[in-house]
């Protein structure tokens, strides 16, 4: 057992209760590390779309005794259908062989069913809520966090697990939000309880149903912000503009906008980077924080979710909590997920900017030392 599960003082922070920080504590608390999570919003809120699970995520949620509550809560993806704004079909791409190559189903669920099922496996008050951190510390080996309500923690080693708000590259709007069960006699196909649908309209001036938007880049840089999100005005605005759109499962998209919580619909800038620094002393990222993706393969939760088991892994195989061994897990961790990230950011752009309608041509690599595939731009 690792010295750290001995420790009576806190060795983990996190902070950011997103679907990265949750899996990063269901995890510590599995393994039996101290850990605490400093949440920012005064309530927990999951805002986003479905989301797939791919099968190497899976196995952690095994590992965490879940996944039998994770498969009641999500259906398999066997396509992912094209249309154009006529509604007419354009292709199809399958994913019947995925069990087959990793010895499980592709999933697909509400991304607030995946939050509430990680947020279970973690206890209430290994949670603090209205904690906005705004600076930190390192001194004599541990990491004091100040919060804007006046107190302070302090740990071992910190984990950012709250995103990044970059002012920089923000090119692309999207709009997000999980809508209430429709009437299946309307939607006939939400009758199938043993597959799911994912359907995606491709729009004629670089609009999809999704709904996403690319900005020139002078509307970008006017519309720079330090937050991930704007007010309902803005969002009832936008989506006044496309609520006549039609839906590919049937009637128009105002019929999904009326079904949806309005305060489970998010109205985000996107961007891609990947930070070439994810640590430094005692402090780490993770997720969004060192590695942002753009949705087209929906892999930004899996990624900083992958990120979390990884790092768990480092932590607990530590020695000792000197520098030292500190700086060594954080190293592994790093030289593990770095490479994916990267590859995976340009893969996500790819297929981003094919639905927005780019041409987007890249030269695939095969990395022998690492027996993973790199992706270089060769025109665009």
């Amino acid at each position: 057992m690792s010295e750290l599960a001995d420790d009576l003082t806190l060795p983990v922070l996190i902070v950011g209760a997103g679907l990265g920080g949750l899996t990063l504590g269901a995890l510590l608390e599995n393994a039996n590390i101290s850990y605490h999570i400093l949440e920012r919003a005064t309530e927990l809120r999951s805002l986003g779309s479905a989301i797939a699970m791919m099968g190497p995520i899976i196995p952690a949620f095994e590992q965490l005794g879940i996944y039998e509550e994770l498969k009641k809560v999500s259906l398999p993806l066997v396509s992912l259908d094209y249309y154009d704004t006529k509604l007419n079909s354009i292709g199809s791409t399958y994913s019947r062989n995925h069990k087959m190559a990793c010895g499980y189903d592709q999933l697909i669920l509400a991304r607030p069913k995946l939050y509430n099922l990680l947020h279970q496996q973690v206890p209430a008050h290994k949670i603090s809520m209205g904690k906005k951190v705004i600076r930190t510390r390192e001194t004599s080996g541990r990491v004091i966090v100040c919060c804007s309500d006046d107190t302070e923690y302090n740990c071992s080693i910190l984990v950012g697990a709250d995103g990044t708000y970059s002012v920089v590259r923000q090119s692309y709007i999207t709009m997000v939000g999980i809508s209430n069960p429709p009437n299946p006699e309307k939607y006939p196909e939400l009758s199938e309880t043993d597959r799911t649908h994912f359907r995606l309209v491709l729009g004629d001036n670089n609009d999809s149903e999704r709904i996403n938007l690319q900005l020139p880049e002078d509307k970008a840089k006017a519309q720079q912000f330090r937050n991930s999100e704007w007010g309902p005005e803005s969002i009832n605005a936008m989506l006044k503009e496309y609520e006549d759109f039609p839906c590919a499962f049937g009637g128009t998209m105002w019929d999904l906008f009326d079904a949806t919580p309005k305060n489970l619909i998010s109205k985000v800038f996107l961007e891609e980077k990947v930070f070439q620094t994810w640590h430094h002393g005692r402090t780490v990222l993770l997720g969004d924080a060192c590695h942002k993706l753009l949705p087209g393969a929906g892999q930004g939760a899996v990624m900083a979710m992958k990120d979390a088991v990884v790092l768990v892994n480092c932590l607990y195989n530590m020695r000792d909590k000197s520098d030292k061994s500190v700086n060594t897990a954080f190293a592994s961790y790093d030289r593990q997920r770095f490479l994916e990230a990267e590859n995976t950011t340009k893969l996500s752009a790819i297929i981003t900017k094919t639905l927005f309608g780019h041409v987007c041509v890249y030269k695939i690599e095969h990395a022998v030392e690492t027996d993973t595939h790199r992706v270089t731009p060769s025109a665009h």
